[in-house]
């Protein structure tokens, strides 16, 4: 996604056209689905949060200036979106374990499978995956997008500082994972 080739549809999609909110869709999907899919914790989930993203971008089109660079604002939208839908994901499990302890039936049949983990087949992801979100989304936006520390302070709106110590967590707990995985391996190929 080439930023001057988003910008003038935006200026249009404030406008009201239509054919500029789907040139301006054509142009993100990938690149949002990509940043979605490595934030969220259950990835049967990306397609409703990629639909809330761009329920999100109509709605706040009209906040966004354009003589602002967009990638950084869009990171910051797609980033709130799933934390919106994760927290709304922590009000229904917690609303369904109250259902249960009063003995009645889950009110939505497949709850439970929304909710459960799904673990990936790649070497970092799974590492990443078991990250709070707060670590994750600085790894991901950092690693990922390619992000400065700067650009991830501001686009999450929080202190650079903030972000350092995360970052510097966030690598701490993945280095660890990888050491003690190693050690394993190294464990199992000895003989007993």
């Amino acid at each position: 996604m080439k930023e001057e080739n988003v910008k003038p549809w935006l200026i249009r999609m404030r406008q009201g056209e239509e054919e500029a909110f789907q040139e301006v869709y054509r142009a993100t999907r990938t690149y949002s689905y990509n940043l979605i899919y490595f934030l969220a914790p259950h990835k049967q989930d990306v397609d409703d949060m990629m639909s809330e993203v761009y329920v999100e971008l109509i709605r706040s089109i009209d906040r966004y200036d354009v003589e602002q660079p967009f990638i950084p604002w869009f990171n910051g939208l797609i980033v709130r979106q799933v934390r919106n839908w994760n927290r709304s994901i922590w009000r229904r499990f917690r609303l369904l374990e109250r259902v249960k302890e009063k003995g009645y039936e889950a009110p939505v049949a497949g709850m439970e499978d929304k909710l459960g983990a799904i673990s990936d087949e790649l070497e970092v992801i799974p590492a990443v995956e078991k990250l709070s979100f707060k670590l994750k989304e600085i790894v991901v936006l950092r690693y990922y997008q390619n992000c400065s520390l700067e650009e991830i302070a501001a686009i999450l709106q929080i202190p650079l500082g903030t972000v350092k110590s995360r970052h510097h967590l966030a690598m701490k707990k993945l280095r660890e994972h990888f050491e003690h995985r190693i050690n394993r391996e190294e464990a199992s190929f000895h003989v007993h």
